[in-house]
């Protein structure tokens, strides 16, 4: 079977089976995929998938790691805006995925997983493996960081569970929800005649519209300012939200900030967005949040952590704008909602439904005079090219991000260290976005999910995932996914045999400790012997180039990688880059690692 591979009919059968409907149920929420790794406890859903729909809406997507699967699945909505189905098996599958997942609800990413158990009657396991394999609350696992899950116990409550699963993932603020079903309830027969909800009944919630009484104050705030900032965070793909977040800026003659940690949200070469974007706001670009007088913040990833960097500690002395529903989904198992946002008009709505509002309450509003918009730095001076015979990142960027420049590329991850004016986006799909959970090994199979989902939109966009060596390293086998379904994709691996991000902390504690900053490499250096990342590449049955490690090379490797993308292929380049990113980018990155003192 390959990327085309199709279903034999099934005879005419009147039976009908409980994992039958559910299977229907995800057709009727418009499921075009079901990521998975094949699991017996979801075996009756299987069926059901292949010989009861025929293996089309949903598709399977056969992967060879429940990681993997659910990074497909969030690189793909990454695209979309839209949910897709992941069917994850048992505890052992559950387990399997659970950083994925966490990635995903960190990411503010809707996912619909459906789990499987049992069977929950003791009387029908089979001796040891269904026991071992069967928990009494399995969404226990992952209820840190999902939205909702849910164990039905009889086929009308399945339909029930994972229609109310759906609603929830794509309701904002978004995120994964997970159903899990019992495998005797998938495979006892049920009346032919069983009825789906009417879909049309159960609509999903719209979010709520923003007060009137605080739009008014931040539109007063923001004619009024002469400073103002707008902090660019989680917000629309959608091209007609992008430019609508342009025109607000412009009408406020605002200056703009963005990162990495969440996709592309404004054109980076815009006059408004003087500083490159970054994982962390740079040092450099602090100033505009000291000396603005009013902030807008668009769901900005952890806005106080911003705010005190900035300011070395304390809050800024501007009013803030914080727009945001995202303290609706905080359980406080994880961290993850960050440091207590200040507010001075706090509008808890979705952000890009605001700003169509306060453009709208703008139209007529006097806007103060502004300060001159700050000018655009110029360009770090390029280091050494080639450092001890392997090139620098600064040089992968420059060389990748120009030869890649008349191929409309959509770069679906960059990796920790990316030089931030090499960042030149100026379309939504410019750039897809980061993992959400600071994890390590979900790039590959997001960068698949993404190029799936580029590829069924016809773009033109070629699909470049540049990624860490370590991050290829734990989920390689997700490209064996994309070449199976014939998913064209580039992948450029920036190649240091490090953990590198950690050697920057060795370095740090060294520091503080007055300890040999020389030992930092020890235990994190992945050489004697060095990985083959082109060899790993062609094990997937992908195309694999390097070690890399000159710029003639990098250019040539790129132009022929490229060509055979376009024409379907699916491209691995390894970079071999220096450890170093350069003096100045170890120094930049180590004044944001926190001092432990």
């Amino acid at each position: 079977m390959n990327g085309t591979e199709t279903s034999t009919a099934a005879a005419p059968n009147a039976r009908v089976f409980g994992s039958d409907p559910m299977a229907a149920m995800l057709r009727a929420l418009g499921m075009p995929y079901i990521a998975l790794t094949p699991g017996a406890s979801f075996r009756g859903l299987h069926d059901s998938l292949v010989n009861y729909l025929g293996n089309v809406d949903p598709r399977m997507l056969l992967c060879i790691h429940e990681e993997s699967a659910v990074a497909l699945a969030h690189g793909w909505t990454r695209v979309t805006g839209k949910p897709m189905a992941v069917a994850l098996h048992s505890n052992v599958g559950l387990m399997h995925a659970t950083m994925a997942i966490f990635n995903a609800w960190c990411d503010r990413v809707p996912m619909l997983m459906l789990g499987a158990v049992g069977p929950v009657d003791a009387v029908h396991r089979r001796p040891w493996v269904d026991w071992i394999h069967t928990a009494s609350d399995l969404g226990a696992l992952i209820r840190g960081y999902t939205k909702w899950d849910n164990q039905p116990a009889s086929v009308p409550a399945a339909l029930e569970a994972i229609l109310r699963a759906h609603q929830i993932a794509i309701s904002e603020p978004k995120g994964p929800t997970y159903v899990c079903l019992d495998a005797t309830t998938q495979e006892q027969p049920v009346d032919p005649a069983i009825e789906l909800p009417p879909l049309d009944r159960y609509r999903a919630s719209v979010p709520a519209e923003p007060a009137r009484q605080q739009l008014a104050e931040a539109a007063a705030m923001l004619a009024g300012a002469n400073r103002p900032l707008i902090l660019m965070g989680r917000v629309s793909r959608e091209r007609a939200q992008w430019d609508r977040r342009v025109a607000l800026a412009e009408r406020l003659g605002a200056a703009v900030l963005t990162d990495l940690k969440t996709g592309a949200t404004f054109p980076t070469l815009h006059r408004l967005h003087p500083y490159p974007p970054g994982l962390y706001v740079s040092p450099e670009a602090g100033h505009l949040v000291r000396d603005a007088d009013v902030i807008l913040a668009l769901d900005w990833v952890d806005i106080a952590g911003t705010l005190r960097q900035a300011c070395g500690g304390s809050l800024p002395k501007a009013k803030i704008i914080h727009c945001s529903l995202d303290q609706t989904l905080h359980n406080g198992w994880s961290m993850d909602y960050q440091a207590m946002p200040p507010a001075d008009v706090f509008i808890p709505a979705s952000p890009d439904r605001v700003v169509e509002c306060l453009l709208d309450a703008l139209k007529t509003a006097t806007i103060a005079a502004k300060a001159p918009p700050a000018a655009r730095p110029p360009a770090p001076p390029p280091g050494a090219d080639v450092i001890e015979g392997r090139l620098s990142v600064q040089a992968m960027a420059r060389i990748t991000t120009e030869r890649l420049a008349p191929h409309n590329p959509a770069y679906i991850r960059l990796p920790l260290g990316w030089p931030g004016d090499c960042c030149r986006f100026a379309d939504p799909l410019d750039y897809v976005g980061f993992d959400g959970g600071g994890g390590i090994g979900s790039g590959p199979g997001m960068a698949a999910g993404a190029a799936l989902a580029l590829r069924d939109m016809k773009s033109d966009r070629l699909p470049v995932a540049v990624l860490g060596d370590g991050d290829f390293l734990m989920g390689a086998t997700a490209l064996w996914t994309a070449v199976h379904y014939r998913i064209p994709l580039l992948v450029l691996v920036a190649n240091n045999e490090s953990f590198f991000n950690d050697e920057l902390h060795q370095e740090r504690v060294a520091r503080i400790r007055g300890r040999p900053i020389e030992n930092r490499s020890i235990g994190l250096r992945m050489s004697d012997p060095a990985n083959d990342l082109a060899m790993m590449a062609r094990a997937q049955g992908a195309e694999g180039y390097g070690s890399v490690r000159s710029v003639a090379e990098l250019e040539r490797v790129i132009d022929e990688a490229v060509r055979k993308v376009r024409a379907g292929a699916v491209c691995v380049v390894d970079v071999g880059v220096a450890p170093e990113y350069s003096r100045t980018m170890s120094s930049t990155l180590l004044r944001q690692i926190p001092s432990a003192t």
